[in-house]
């Protein structure tokens, strides 16, 4: 290590408890996408106290702070940490009043990013980078609460459902040459996390029928849950027809089976999505879904409505990760650096897949939590490697993508070609966010 990055360590060891204390704050009071106020509000205050200029309200709880005069020269690295948490009333760790867990480790991503500012923020650290880093809290990476973000989508306040989908959406990331992310992963300390995932597409049906006594006038009823369980069984058969290679997953949940067990439904609704890793064979599966609800539909006469709205992109890797390897080995101390599995591909999705498309996406793992995430058991059980470790990785893989005249930056942005123009990503989200019907055949009820 050269002094600056041993510097760098220093001075987050130095500021352990404070970082600390940032990840137990937004671990208690979790909040859900789009509504994350008290966690933005805290990241907006924390940068105005080292004196960096911080941009508000992007995508509606969004903020982006600069360490540095915003049109200097050299890359801009995006240091980026996810608001969001999940909602899991019923988990031990839940916070009452927003029903909200963070069992998906989010609070650790944002207690180190904003812990690698105590390091950044120095006066000799800062002199050192050749180009500008950029602290990115952003919003809503869990993609749940459907029917909740469709109505924002009707409200014009938003287009996409995902946080950084929607950032790309509003130019946010423009000035964006290297994106920084990390994960909690609970079976690992430190990793490197550069594998190919999953993208998706985001499916709200809503079936509707007519309502009747269940018992007494069954004729005169039309049941929307029927039309579910005929589209759940085609979906199972769909099952066979996928390849492997594809890791195609589709999976959800009803929302709304009906009202009452002597009452047939007159609605029924389903949030699922439609995953895969690539592209083609996401919309394969995407129209075998929609084939599937209209079988629902066709066979017990009930009207329904498929809302697809963009989900997310498959994550791409990228070539040169000598920056975050380096910092990675550096900031985990005495906890060892694990291995990733050559060709891994990951069945989850997460929005730095629509990131990967449009820049180099560097992404790194650290451990510290029970259990394997979105379990309702998860927490903190480490928060040093969670909180402290992150947030030294984070500070060192800015500093060395950009020391030496951003040696290591320029080369990364030079070895990826982005996969699409943000004109094209835009046309691939809007080609995919729309909404079919099927009108209801009319019940005949003979004398």
């Amino acid at each position: 290590m050269d002094p600056i990055e041993q510097k760098i360590i220093q001075l987050i060891e130095e500021h352990r408890e404070d970082i600390i204390q940032i990840g137990r704050s937004i671990w208690e009071y979790p909040e859900l996408g789009y509504k994350e106020f008290r966690t933005s509000k805290l990241f907006t205050e924390f940068m105005e106290k080292f004196g960096l200029p911080v941009e508000r309200g992007l995508a509606i709880t969004g903020a982006k702070a600069y360490l540095k005069d915003r049109n200097m020269d050299g890359p801009t690295i995006a240091l980026i940490g996810e608001m969001d948490a999940l909602p899991m009333a019923d988990s031990p760790y839940a916070n009452p009043e927003t029903g909200a867990a963070h069992c998906c480790g989010h609070n650790a991503q944002m207690a180190g990013m904003m812990g690698a500012l105590f390091a950044l923020s120095d006066p000799e650290i800062k002199e050192a980078l050749d180009g500008n880093v950029v602290f990115f809290a952003v919003p809503s990476e869990e993609y749940v609460e459907m029917e909740f973000k469709h109505n924002l989508m009707k409200e014009g306040k938003i287009r996409y459902g995902g946080g950084k989908s929607e950032l790309i959406r509003l130019g946010a990331f423009d000035d964006i040459h290297i994106a920084v992310g990390h994960h909690i992963a609970p079976e690992t300390t430190v990793s490197i996390s550069n594998h190919k995932t999953t993208g998706f597409l985001s499916k709200l049906v809503r079936y509707e029928g007519i309502s009747s006594h269940a018992a007494d006038a069954p004729e005169r009823g039309v049941d929307a849950l029927n039309a579910v369980n005929l589209a759940l069984h085609a979906l199972q058969l769909q099952q066979e027809s996928y390849r492997d290679q594809d890791t195609v997953r589709v999976h959800g949940y009803i929302s709304n089976g009906g009202e009452a067990m002597n009452i047939i439904a007159d609605t029924a609704v389903m949030e699922y999505s439609v995953r895969a890793n690539n592209i083609p064979a996401i919309e394969d599966a995407d129209r075998k879904f929609d084939r599937s609800i209209r079988a629902g539909a066709d066979a017990t006469g009930c009207g329904a409505s498929i809302i697809t709205m963009p989900g997310y992109l498959p994550t791409i890797p990228v070539k040169d990760t000598r920056a975050i390897q380096e910092a990675a080995a550096e900031g985990a101390g005495s906890y060892p650096v694990m291995e990733e599995a050559p060709g891994k591909i990951s069945g989850g999705s997460t929005d730095f897949g629509d990131v990967s498309h449009l820049l180099p996406l560097l992404q790194f793992n650290t451990g510290g939590y029970s259990c394997e995430l979105h379990n309702k058991q998860t927490h903190p059980v480490d928060e040093y490697l969670a909180y402290v470790v992150t947030a030294k990785i984070f500070a060192l893989t800015a500093y060395k993508l950009l020391k030496n005249k951003a040696d290591y930056g320029n080369a990364l942005i030079k070895s990826c070609r982005p996969a699409m123009t943000k004109e094209q990503y835009l046309h691939y989200m809007e080609a995919h966010n729309e909404t079919r019907t099927i009108p209801m055949e009319p019940v005949i009820l003979k004398s």
